[in-house]
């Protein structure tokens, strides 16, 4: 079952998750869905910490 991000807007540019068992994650944009990220809970949580701290921002520029 997938779920929408509750920071996802209304209408597009939303993000969807999904946990088909504890070891996996799923992870689609709403103007791709037939495009989907698969990862685990240990690379997704440090993924998100670094963007937490920013050490992501660099990524964006130029």
């Amino acid at each position: 079952m997938w779920r929408k991000s509750s920071y996802s807007a209304q209408g597009a540019n939303c993000l969807y998750v999904s946990a088909p068992d504890n070891a996996t994650i799923r992870l689609r944009e709403s103007d791709q869905p037939d495009t989907i990220l698969t990862t685990d809970p240990t690379a997704l949580r440090a993924l998100i910490r670094s963007a937490k701290k920013g050490r992501l921002d660099h990524l964006g520029e130029g």
